[in-house]
């Protein structure tokens, strides 16, 4: 694919998902006035490191065009930076969070909605918006992986960074129910202790799994193997 376009489609994925943090915070919510606010939610995580992953797209874009041509070392250098900033935040959040988020929301959702997006929220996020935030993200994700080779870390690191937003995220959870005696999802309330922290690592070792299936995925298609 030609580079205006790619940098065209990257531009109207950021504005989309501007839009949809917009219009999701907009929404007058009882849960976005607790402890934490959206902050507690992993879709609005994700949406936000979506936005972020896309914006550092954008200027990776922007910096490209304006250096091109251009015999600046620093500049060069500084270009080198903010690719492996992108390739980065594409392997280890944008991809495997992305992915995660779609597919344990609809997977739970079809299998009981009211475990993890119960009915009462269709009355405060319309049909659009929730497909926004839980559909959309993976064709995004996949078109950038399509239309730009990404450099992965290292295995080990990249496999401990995905861990420690992980598990970090789980503390998270945990702390908010610590403090307001509610947990985030009403999946959570039907668990057990122990199955709790059966789920947890289950979580954890899935979210670690779409890691290595975005590297497989990005070697496969630019075949970096031969």
């Amino acid at each position: 694919m030609a580079l205006v376009p790619c940098q065209v489609l990257r531009a109207a994925i950021l504005l989309s998902y501007c839009s949809i943090l917009c219009n999701y915070k907009a929404i007058d919510m009882p849960a976005h006035q607790t402890y934490g606010g959206s902050w507690k939610f992993l879709t609005f995580i994700d949406l936000v490191i979506q936005a972020v992953f896309f914006g550092i797209c954008v200027l990776t874009d922007l910096s490209s065009l304006l250096t091109k041509g251009n015999d600046s070392q620093e500049q060069e250098r500084q270009l080198k930076k903010l690719i492996a900033l992108r390739d980065w935040v594409m392997a280890v959040l944008a991809f495997p969070v992305g992915v995660f988020v779609v597919t344990m929301f609809w997977s739970i959702y079809i299998y009981d909605r009211e475990l993890v997006y119960p009915k009462l929220l269709d009355n405060f996020i319309p049909a659009w918006l929730n497909h926004g935030m839980h559909t959309t993200v993976l064709p995004f994700v996949l078109i950038e992986m399509r239309t730009t080779h990404h450099q992965y870390p290292s295995r080990s690191c990249g496999l401990a960074a995905v861990c420690t937003f992980a598990v970090g995220y789980i503390l998270w959870v945990c702390w908010i129910h610590h403090v307001t005696g509610v947990w985030v999802y009403p999946l959570l309330e039907h668990l057990s202790q122990g199955v709790k922290i059966i789920f947890f690592a289950a979580v954890t070792v899935i979210i670690n799994i779409f890691y290595l299936v975005g590297e497989v995925l990005n070697n496969y298609i630019w075949d970096t193997q031969k």
